[in-house]
This record gives C-alpha cells, sequence and structure tokens, in this order.
C-alpha cells in the first residue's frame, strides 16, 4: 500500500478573478486521483512580494493528504497552474494562480527542481498564518520551530532574502544579558565577521557611571559615531554574514535615558545623520532575561564602571527593548529568554547558528 504522506500548498493569485482562481485550484487539487483535501485556511490578502505596480494577492494555504511522491505532487501543481492560465515569467511577475509546494511530510528535499520545505516560508506571514489555522503547532523540519513560533519572529510583515544587501545579524538586548557571549559563539561557528560594541575604548563612560552628566552627551556621540562606522554600507561586504552585539535602533533608547533635554536636542539632531548611512539588520536575536540574573553577570565580569548600576536601570532599559520590538517591521526577530535556554551549551547554541543560515541569503 502506497505511503499516505500530509503535505500543505501555498496558494495565490492577483490577475482576474482571484478568488475563483484560488477556488478553482483548491477543486483540482480535490479532484485529482491520490489527493485529498481535508481542510484550507481562510482567505488571506497581502501586498506582492519583490515587485511593485501590480494588484494584490489572495492567498490560503491547503492541508493535503496524498499517495504521491513530493515529485510527482510538485508536477501536479505545475498542471494545475498551467490548465488555468498561469504564465511563467521572471519572479515577482503577477499570476493567475500560483501554487507552491511548502511541506511535504516532514521530508527535506533539495534537488534541481524542487525544494522542500519552500525556501523562503518562514520569511512570509500570510503563509504561515494560514499554516496557523492548521496546525499551529506544526514543526518545520529544517528550524525545528513551530509555525506559531515562526510567525511570531515576523509581526505580521513579510521578507525575502536579498543577497545584493549585508546580511547584518545584530544580537540586541539589555546590559548583561549576554549579548557579546553569543555573539562570539555564533560568529565562530558561522565562520563569520563579529561588530562588537567599543565599551573600553570610551573616553567618557566610566566617568558618566560615576555622575558626571556633563560628559553623558560625549559618550553617546562616541558611541554613535563608532557604531556608525561599523555598520556603514560600504564597510561591510554584500552576500556575507556579519555579527553584531547591538543593534543600532538602540543608540535613541540609551539617549533618552541617559541624556538631559539640552543633550538630547542636539543629539536628536544627529543622530538621522547617521542613522540613514547603516546597513539594516536582516535578522535580530533578542536576548531577555531577569534583571536579577543580569546584575549577577555584572557583578561577575567585574567592569569597574558598571558596579553601581541600579535595578531600575535595567528594568527601564528592559521595557525600552519591549518597546523597540513589540511592532518591529524591519526584519525578523528570535526571541529567546536566557533563562530558558543555556547558550553556553553547544546544542543551544549550534540550535540558533542552524537557523541563522535560513534568514541570510549566502
Amino acid at each position: 500500500m502506497a505511503k499516505l504522506t500530509t503535505a500543505y500548498i501555498g496558494l495565490g493569485s492577483n490577475l482576474g478573478d482571484r478568488q475563483d482562481s484560488v477556488r478553482g485550484a483548491l477543486k483540482m487539487l480535490a479532484e485529482a486521483k491520490d489527493i485529498k483535501v481535508p481542510r484550507t485556511s481562510e482567505l488571506i490578502e497581502t501586498e506582492p512580494l519583490g515587485r511593485a505596480n501590480q494588484p494584490d494577492y489572495l492567498n490560503a494555504v491547503a492541508e493535503i493528504k496524498t499517495t504521491l511522491s513530493a515529485e510527482d505532487l510538485h508536477k501536479k501543481l505545475a498542471d494545475i497552474e498551467t490548465s488555468l492560465g498561469r504564465t511563467r515569467k521572471e519572479k515577482w511577475s503577477p499570476r493567475t494562480i500560483d501554487l507552491d509546494l511548502l511541506l511535504f511530510g516532514q521530508e527535506i528535499i533539495n534537488s534541481a527542481n524542487l525544494t522542500v520545505p519552500h525556501r523562503e516560508m518562514h520569511l512570509r506571514s500570510f503563509v504561515l498564518k494560514g499554516l496557523c489555522q492548521l496546525d499551529a503547532d506544526l514543526l518545520h523540519p529544517v528550524l525545528k520551530e513551530s509555525m506559531n513560533e515562526l510567525a511570531a519572529r515576523l509581526s505580521g510583515a513579510d521578507f525575502t532574502l536579498n543577497p545584493d544587501l549585508p546580511q547584518l545579524v545584530s544580537v540586541a538586548g539589555i546590559i548583561g544579558v549576554g549579548k557579546t557571549t553569543l555573539t562570539k559563539k555564533l560568529s565562530d561557528l558561522l565562520g563569520c565577521k563579529r561588530l562588537l560594541e567599543a565599551y573600553d575604548k570610551n573616553p567618557f563612560l566610566s566617568d558618566v557611571y560615576a555622575g558626571k552628566k556633563e560628559l553623558a552627551l560625549d559618550s553617546q556621540l562616541f558611541f554613535l559615531t563608532h557604531r556608525a562606522e561599523q555598520l556603514n554600507h560600504n564597510a561591510l561586504a554584500q552576500g556575507q554574514i556579519a555579527l553584531s552585539d547591538y543593534v543600532f535602533d538602540k543608540e535613541l533608547i540609551y539617549a533618552r535615558r541617559l541624556l538631559n533635554a539640552q543633550q538630547l536636542d542636539s543629539y536628536e539632531k544627529i543622530y538621522p545623520i547617521s542613522s540613514t548611512k547603516i546597513a539594516a539588520p536582516v535578522l535580530v536575536i533578542y536576548l531577555t532575561d531577569s534583571v536579577q540574573n543580569c546584575l549577577q553577570r555584572i557583578h561577575k565580569r567585574n567592569r569597574p564602571y558598571e558596579q553601581k548600576i541600579e535595578p531600575q536601570f535595567l528594568e527601564d532599559l528592559s521595557s525600552d527593548y519591549e518597546q523597540l520590538f513589540a511592532d518591529w517591521k524591519t526584519c525578523p526577530v528570535i526571541r529567546k529568554q536566557i533563562s530558558k535556554s543555556d547558550y553556553t551549551k553547544d546544542a543551544g547554541t549550534d540550535h540558533l547558528a542552524n537557523q541563522i543560515k535560513s534568514y541570510v541569503a549566502v
């Protein structure tokens, strides 16, 4: 008896009667030999990816049961597309119907004609929303994360892999959460460039922590200049991974916490000039932990200027970071609670490094 496999098909249309095309494709799937369609998601309308100036898409996800092989199913999908008037042009072109084989059981297929799981499904909120409606706990065979978790990383946005950009991965979080330690481990595993904050080179920082608030603007401008140089478009190579132990957007968080009104006014006039020159991250890894645990790490590493940091300051920073990433649309965000994930152990770091590979275009 032939093996019965559960597979998931992504459907999309942005030409003609979109709803009729999607329903027609579902009908043809259900009528095909060796295929059953027990469930489908609701229709989801989305803006087109890649090319502008074309109609919005109607999308859906179908769960199917089939005895076909992945290759035969893929061919069947192409036949249905052709019968419904699909013409194949350049990438991102409009189409009457698009049928993508998203998942085929838990199989991983990389052949000349077929890649399963779909290479960018984890970057598409409309795909993940449909999959979550069908089975939110379904695991991605490569990423080993649930559809629900993958969807949460996108905040409702859709992204594409672009090898023409620097592949900057930024590790974010409050002081003492373990950003630098994780960045070093990940950069070693991935064999990529690492960009670390220049705390020990800032000549004003220790005085600011000691209470000399008149030097706070100098300290923030030192960091702003250094980070803008590190993350400058021209300093990072296209299509190559670089890991930073900070996210550039934290600049305003610290400026608003540490500067007085007059200093902040001056800083906010300079910040936009620097921010336009930096490469945006393609992925953020946002680390969280309790203030108590972060304070323990701060005391353990024993940087003299950090020893007077108060718990309330860390609480405030934590709130600021939560607000920053609450509706972040720049790139996917992998949130990791350190108390639940021990990245001092190889298994946890290896898992994260392997996931990063699916979010970068290299």
